[in-house]
C-alpha cells in the first residue's frame, strides 16, 4: 500500500494545487544529496504554476523524514508517495503518481537530473494533444558533479558554464554534450529535432489521460535499464499517441554516478509486449487499485 505525505504548501493552499497547470514527477530512492540539487533547480524555474510528486521506491524511514522536511521548505504544492522496499518497483510507484495527481498534464524526471530554468516552461507551453514530448540530458563529469551544490544551482552555475562543461565531457560515453545547450531560436530547435526520438524516462511529458488509457506503467519490469521506457512508448504509440523529439528545448543535466545493475529479463518481457500488440497492460494501475 502506498503512503501519502502532503507538504505545507499543499495542505495550506489546496486550491493552488488544484489549479496548477502540470505535475512534475520525480523518481526517487535514498539519495537526498541528489534530491537537494534537483529541488534547488525547481526554485529557479521561470514557470511556477506546477505541482510536485516525489515517487519513493522504498527509502528507509530516516530518509523519508528528511524528505518530508525538505518538501515542507518548498513553496511548491508537493506529495511524497512511498511504498515498502521489496525490490525495484519504480513503475508501480509511478502508477500511484498517475492516481494522485491533480493536473491533466504530467512531466517525468529522475532524482539525478537537474533542470534548466526553462525546463517546466518548455514542457508545459508545448504540450500537444495525443503527444509525448521526448527530451534528453547532458551527462555531467564526476568532477563537475562533485562540485555542485544547491547554492551553485540557484546561482545558475551550469547554464553560465555550459561550454566548458561540454568540453570536459567530450570523452564520456553517451555524453550527449550538445544537448545541454538551450536553444531559443526556432530554426535551431527544428534542426536539432529532425531525427525521431523515443521516450527516455528521465525527461518526458504526457497527458494524464493518455496514461490512463493504456492502464499506466507495466509493473512487471524490475531493475534499471532497457524495457520500461520502450514499453510505455510502444503502448502509447499503439493508442495513437505521437512521440515528439524535444532536444535542446527541455534541457536537463545528469549528475554523475556509477551505473546501476540492469535486468536481462526486461528485454524478454518487452518482446512479449510487442508480440501481444495491445495498448493496455494487464499489470498496471487498475490492478493496483483492485488490490486496495
Amino acid at each position: 500500500m502506498v503512503q501519502v505525505f502532503k507538504n505545507l504548501a499543499q495542505t495550506q493552499n489546496p486550491s493552488l494545487a488544484a489549479t496548477n497547470k502540470a505535475t512534475l514527477v520525480i523518481s526517487f530512492y535514498k539519495n537526498t544529496r541528489m534530491l537537494d540539487l534537483v529541488l534547488a533547480s525547481l526554485e529557479t524555474q521561470t514557470f511556477k504554476n506546477f505541482n510536485l510528486i516525489v515517487c519513493d521506491d522504498g527509502s528507509p524511514s530516516d530518509i523519508v523524514k528528511t524528505v518530508h522536511v525538505k518538501l515542507n521548505q518548498l513553496p511548491i504544492p508537493s506529495l511524497h508517495l512511498w511504498h515498502e522496499d521489496i525490490g525495484f518497483r519504480k513503475n508501480r510507484i509511478l502508477n500511484w503518481a498517475i492516481q494522485h495527481t491533480q493536473t491533466d498534464y504530467m512531466v517525468f524526471i529522475d532524482q539525478d537530473c537537474i533542470l534548466h530554468p526553462e525546463f517546466m516552461h518548455e514542457h508545459i507551453t508545448h504540450q500537444k494533444a495525443k503527444a509525448v514530448l521526448c527530451g534528453r540530458r547532458i551527462n555531467l563529469t564526476e568532477r563537475v558533479s562533485r562540485f555542485l551544490s544547491p547554492v551553485k544551482i540557484k546561482q545558475h552555475f551550469l547554464e553560465n558554464n555550459i561550454w566548458w562543461i561540454i568540453l570536459g565531457g567530450l570523452f564520456m560515453k553517451d555524453n550527449n554534450g550538445i544537448k545541454g545547450v538551450y536553444y531559443k531560436n526556432e530554426t535551431l530547435r527544428k534542426s536539432a529535432n529532425k531525427k525521431m526520438r523515443g521516450i527516455v524516462g528521465c525527461n518526458f511529458s504526457v497527458a494524464r489521460q493518455d496514461l490512463l488509457d493504456i492502464n499506466g506503467f507495466d509493473t512487471r519490469y524490475e531493475g534499471a535499464g532497457f524495457g520500461e521506457d520502450s514499453d510505455i512508448e510502444f503502448r502509447l504509440s499503439l493508442n495513437g499517441v505521437t512521440m515528439v523529439p524535444f532536444c535542446n528545448t527541455a534541457v536537463q543535466y545528469h549528475v554523475f554516478h556509477k551505473l546501476l545493475t540492469r535486468s536481462n529479463e526486461n528485454g524478454t518481457l518487452y518482446d512479449e509486449v510487442v508480440r501481444r500488440n495491445k495498448p493496455q497492460t494487464d499489470f498496471g494501475l487498475k490492478q493496483q487499485l483492485s488490490e486496495t
